[in-house]
């Protein structure tokens, strides 16, 4: 992955958020991992585990240009914080389980953190 590909990959999870995208379902035990991985993050104030799998909608796998992901990944962001201001954002992840807006606010920033250092933009 490079930063336009990362870029882009942020873009796709915060319309996760917003529910332009929908993820399938996944195998309980992993829902289970996951939400036991949503409270560590939020006990510990950890960031995202290293190579936690990533579901196959959001993968990257093709160019991207670098000013067009941006500009659609600030125009995704400023959707998420209309639909978190207005408690808009589903209340379930296929992954983490139930969730609140803070959930949403809490696990978006730590995905966004991870990655923007991660490549250093």
């Amino acid at each position: 992955m490079n930063a336009a590909r990362m870029l882009k990959h942020c873009d796709l999870v915060l319309k996760v958020a917003i529910g332009k995208i929908e993820l399938p379902g996944i195998n309980p035990v992993f829902r289970t991992i996951g939400a036991v991985t949503k409270m560590e993050m939020q006990i510990f104030n950890n960031g995202i585990p290293r190579n936690m799998p990533t579901f196959q909608k959001l993968i990257i796998n093709f160019e991207c240009d670098f000013d067009e992901s941006r500009t659609n990944l600030l125009n995704t962001l400023k959707e998420f914080r209309t639909a978190y201001e207005n408690k808009m954002l589903p209340d379930h992840h296929q992954l983490f389980g139930t969730m609140t807006e803070r959930d949403w606010g809490f696990l978006e920033y730590k995905h966004l953190d991870h990655h923007l250092k991660q490549f250093n933009v």
